[in-house]
């Protein structure tokens, strides 16, 4: 599973999930992601992946 939010992995038995009325559920790995994303409604950043040329 990966956070909503910040995308990091969340291990089995931890971080918290919100299941909003539509049905969309949303995973955070800490309070900080939730309170971002819920309260204070940012929006998650998008994350440019590099490839490495070997």
């Amino acid at each position: 599973m990966r956070c909503s939010f910040c995308g990091k992995n969340i291990q089995k038995g931890t971080g918290k999930m919100y299941v909003q009325k539509s049905g969309k559920i949303y995973r955070f790995c800490s309070s900080k992601c939730e309170k971002n994303m819920l309260v204070l409604k940012r929006k998650p950043k998008a994350k440019k992946t590099l490839k490495s040329e070997e």
